[in-house]
């Protein structure tokens, strides 16, 4: 039988990762600040410290939601806590056969939100990010894979780590949608595509919060991610598409991970307005021309949305890390979370069995070849 591939799972990153920073760096390293519970961040009540700034900042203007670190009031008593930080994988493994599961492609958490100003500091991040992964990589039999971190603002080194995930276990490079000041067409980013595309590395566009300048006008108490989390994916497919850069880059694999499907419909019909193609194009032959998968979420209307996308270009991941355990609620954890996904989709009337087992095995298989 096909391995059970979960397109989507998360590391709550841990104080632990900071090892693996370069000692010239180990006076900058993120460290855990705890603040009173009574203030208005409520449960989040330790946060990482960064060059200044503190994450996650559950309140106000540039603010996030995050689930590291595991020492807040939020997450710290809950039995899988190590497990969700990847240090313990015993547990994890646990997890996954609790969830059905054979294989978990693992996505950061605290590299959802925008770190730093500092070039060089982002390197560094990225590359004891990128190495704790691979360690774990190393002791997981392939049971873990993950994406690599790109440090976007320097493409030499970030070719340099698309190398160095390629040899150590990584299945995918990390984009959010929109990265500093470009988006995703920008032909900055060309050289990174190309060397993915040597690599047979797909690029992964996750929702998160890159660019400072949106992220500065939203007031996350009142917007939460949607406006600078969840949109900026959309409007890198639109971009990516409407610039025809998959044309450029045959060969590369794209996916558009924890964005939900149900924008895929609109997208097209704006790039319908813009651009001229074949009718036939809008809908499941554009994703087999430009090689990209969108991930589903199981409330979605997944038979409408095959219409548009065809039943070979569909993922779907649990969003394990940023669950609560057990619950089946969207409203329990993040609106993403859905523990019991491969569960649900097998059970479905809507849907041959067979295309299911696609979706939950073939599809995720071809998008990060593992």
């Amino acid at each position: 039988m096909s391995r059970v591939v979960d397109a989507d799972t998360h590391i709550a990153e841990p104080p632990e990762m900071w090892d693996f920073l370069s000692p010239d760096w180990h006076r900058r390293r993120p460290v855990v600040v705890q603040v009173p519970e009574d203030t208005l961040y409520g449960g989040v009540d330790h946060m990482w410290l960064i060059d200044g700034q503190i994450y996650p900042r559950p309140a106000g203007r540039g603010g996030n939601f995050l689930v590291t670190p595991t020492a807040q009031k939020n997450v710290r008593d809950r039995a899988d806590r190590r497990a969700r930080e990847l240090l313990d994988l015993p547990l994890r493994f646990e997890d996954m056969l609790a969830t059905n599961v054979d294989t978990q492609v693992v996505y950061p958490t605290l590299f959802l939100a925008y770190l730093t100003h500092d070039a060089a500091y982002e390197v560094e991040l990225c590359r004891a990010y990128n190495r704790f992964l691979a360690d774990v990589w190393a002791k997981a039999e392939d049971r873990i894979r993950y994406v690599v971190v790109p440090p976007l603002r320097n493409i030499d080194a970030s070719v340099a780590e698309l190398r160095f995930g390629k040899e150590h276990g990584a299945c995918g490079v990390f984009f959010r949608g929109i990265e500093g000041d470009k988006t995703l067409d920008d032909p900055y980013f060309y050289p990174v595509y190309e060397e993915a595309q040597a690599l047979g590395l797909p690029i992964c566009i996750h929702q998160g919060q890159g660019a400072p300048a949106l992220n500065y006008l939203i007031d996350v108490s009142r917007s939460h991610t949607f406006t600078h989390g969840r949109i900026p994916p959309v409007v890198a497919f639109r971009n990516l598409v409407a610039n025809k850069v998959p044309e450029l880059f045959p060969d590369l694999r794209w996916g558009f991970i924890e964005t939900g499907a149900s924008w895929v419909p609109f997208a097209m019909y704006q790039l319908r307005g813009t651009l001229r193609a074949e009718e036939d194009f809008w809908g499941p032959r554009l994703f087999d021309r430009y090689n990209m998968w969108i991930s589903y979420e199981v409330e979605e209307d997944l038979p409408y949305l095959m219409n548009y996308i065809g039943e070979d270009h569909i993922v779907v991941g649990t969003d394990y890390g940023h669950h609560t355990p057990g619950a089946t609620s969207r409203l329990s954890g993040d609106p993403s979370a859905q523990v019991h996904m491969v569960t649900q989709m097998r059970s479905r009337e809507d849907i041959s069995p067979a295309t299911a087992e696609r979706i939950l095995t073939d599809n995720p298989a071809a998008l990060y070849a593992v």
